[in-house]
């Protein structure tokens, strides 16, 4: 039996909620995030984007681009309000669903046509979204998660595409190769050099020669272009906290290396956060002396999944409660209060060389491991 498959993203989904606060800025250039010199756009309005303001763009050029844009610096717990609300309409609604970011649901409606037109369905939530919550939202409909991603951005803005079964490769045919989700620059690049420019062509090549070019991963690619994809929907779960520990090998007072330490673990909590697509409101720390007593102090904040943040308030944590006279048998960094969020949020606070950086290091992990780059650790602060 066909699968059926929708997926939904809100359109600007922080510009649209900021519009729904002010609507006088309807209809005008707006761009959200910072306008610093060390700014960096994290969501842009439709009449921004017609100047060639993109996300993850600097704040300077983009003024370039679009002298007259309105800047709106980013309220993360609105935009959290806001996702809870469709998610329980979705919740209430759909029998599997998936939160995949902020503003980014995919839905597992299979077996609904026997009770309901799955299109028929689909129209009705959309409508019931957009009524409850004032948002725009595009959605796409299909036998699988690639397909009706793919037909969600061609639907935009605030539209519905269904491709029906067993058209999905008559759909993507005449698509350029950069609408598939997560080709990127390069792998653009190796395939317009060997002639193929649209979904088509990629998949009408044998899938030996795919892989010549792009390596293990040509083969997924291949199928993905052939309309191919058999990833499940991953059922909704609220995750509550992401956490990690170290004991030392000897009681110590060593507060710089503890200080360290403790910043290497915020790295490594921060990477596995934005693996899995949260953001965090609450930090923790955690202190065992020799005698096992142990302490907690925490803190919260705005959303978010910045290395650099999270760093700055572990360290004034840390420092509040470490009684200097007793030695340390163990710490530990909890982040807690987690919502469903994009790396994107970050460009609120971070600027963007550093937010650059931890992309870069966070594609590095991601394709080495996670000890493959690794906060640098003085002679006085390496453990023993």
């Amino acid at each position: 039996m066909d699968r059926s498959i929708v997926h939904m993203d809100l359109d600007s989904f922080f510009v649209s909620v900021e519009l729904l606060r002010r609507p006088e800025l309807r209809g005008k250039p707006i761009i959200i995030g910072g306008s610093s010199e060390r700014g960096v756009v994290a969501s842009c309005s439709y009449e921004a984007r017609k100047f060639g303001v993109r996300s993850a763009m600097s704040s300077q050029k983009a003024k370039k681009l679009c002298p007259d844009a309105i800047f709106v610096r980013g309220d993360m717990n609105e935009y959290i309000k806001y996702s809870k609300l469709i998610r329980q309409i979705i919740h209430d609604k759909a029998p599997l669903y998936q939160q995949a970011s902020i503003d980014e649901f995919y839905l597992d409606i299979s077996g609904m046509d026997r009770f309901f037109g799955i299109v028929k369905w689909t129209t009705e939530l959309r409508e019931t979204i957009i009524k409850e919550s004032g948002l725009p939202i595009s959605c796409g409909l299909s036998v699988n998660k690639i397909v009706s991603k793919i037909a969600t951005g061609l639907s935009k803005p605030n539209g519905f595409l269904y491709v029906p079964a067993g058209t999905e490769k008559e759909f993507l045919a005449p698509l350029p190769i950069e609408k598939i989700p997560m080709v990127g620059k390069k792998t653009t690049e190796i395939l317009h050099n060997a002639g193929i420019f649209d979904i088509g062509t990629l998949s009408n090549t044998p899938v030996l020669t795919i892989e010549k070019l792009l390596g293990k991963h040509g083969a997924g690619l291949w199928m993905r272009a052939n309309g191919i994809d058999h990833t499940p929907i991953e059922p909704y779960s609220e995750r509550k906290s992401i956490s990690t520990e170290t004991t030392f090998p000897e009681d110590s007072k060593d507060q710089a290396m503890m200080r360290t330490i403790l910043l290497k673990m915020v790295e490594e909590v921060c990477f596995t956060l934005r693996q899995k697509k949260f953001m965090t409101g609450c930090l923790t720390v955690k202190i065992k002396y020799a005698n096992f007593e142990k302490e907690t102090k925490q803190c919260t904040f705005s959303y978010t999944s910045s290395d650099a943040v999270l760093m700055e308030k572990i360290t004034a944590l840390f420092d509040s409660l470490y009684n200097k006279q007793k030695y340390v048998r163990l710490i530990g960094v909890r982040l807690s209060n987690l919502v469903h969020g994009n790396y994107q949020a970050s460009l609120f606070e971070t600027p963007e060389k550093t937010h650059n950086l931890y992309t870069a290091l966070d594609k590095i992990r991601v394709k080495y491991g996670q000890d493959a780059v690794q906060r640098a650790l003085g002679k006085s602060n390496r453990r023993k």
